[in-house]
């Protein structure tokens, strides 16, 4: 049985999702491209994965957070303070 991914709207995405996926990444090859803090290999999906989910808060370095720029293909100034996912008000009913 094949399983389809259902879309999901763009303002329930995290935003570190949302820059992902505009610049046609998955969490894997996002991942790659960023070095770990040693410098000697590199972050896994898994990592990317806590962060669009909000479970972990990225503690990127100077180098990590280029890599990620360039990455994204934005600079500092246009990534969100917070990757994880929105924080909707819940809706009131009168």
């Amino acid at each position: 049985m094949e399983m389809c991914k259902q879309k999901q709207n763009p303002e329930d995405m995290s935003a570190l999702r949302r820059l992902r996926q505009e610049a046609g990444l998955t969490q894997s090859e996002l991942a790659k491209l960023i070095p770990d803090k040693s410098r000697t290999k590199t972050l896994t999906q898994q990592a990317i994965s806590r962060w669009e989910s909000g479970e972990d808060e990225p503690e990127l370095t100077v180098v990590q957070m280029k890599a990620l720029c360039r990455a994204l293909g934005k600079s500092l100034e246009e990534l969100p303070d917070d990757f994880g996912p929105s924080q909707r008000s819940p809706q009131v009913e009168d």
